[in-house]
């Protein structure tokens, strides 16, 4: 990779919200969190810059899929906003730590969950 370049891996909320039968899962994304914040450190001094997106609920076919509409409903209201969130709502929030406005953003794990806390 170039000096200045960015990585940007994908995690996940469940890692602060766990649900059951998800351990394995939240897991292995708690591992790349630390991932992330161990090459952020290493790669600094060449201006590469590495975050994380961590995603709530977001509507795409996978998340649909085997869900009843009770599960999906009971996704949505652990939101503040009681809804869940829109593929094009990651893009965006995603679209930051690529930019060159975000120089001073590393070793970070961005939260995008609708207020999840």
């Amino acid at each position: 990779m170039s000096d200045g370049g960015r990585i940007v891996a994908l995690t996940t909320s469940l890692i602060r919200h766990p649900l059951a039968g998800l351990g394995p899962y939240s897991a292995s994304k708690a591992a790349v969190e630390c991932l992330i914040r161990s090459l952020a450190k290493a790669l600094a001094p060449r201006s590469i810059l590495v975050n994380a997106l961590a995603p709530g609920p977001v509507d795409t076919k996978l998340f649909r899929s085997g869900k009843t509409e009770e599960a999906k409903a009971k996704s949505a209201a652990m939101s503040p906003m009681h809804r869940i969130g829109q593929a094009h709502e990651i893009a965006d929030v995603l679209a930051f730590p690529l930019s060159p406005q975000a120089t001073w953003v590393d070793g970070q794990v961005i939260q995008a969950n609708g207020g999840l806390v």
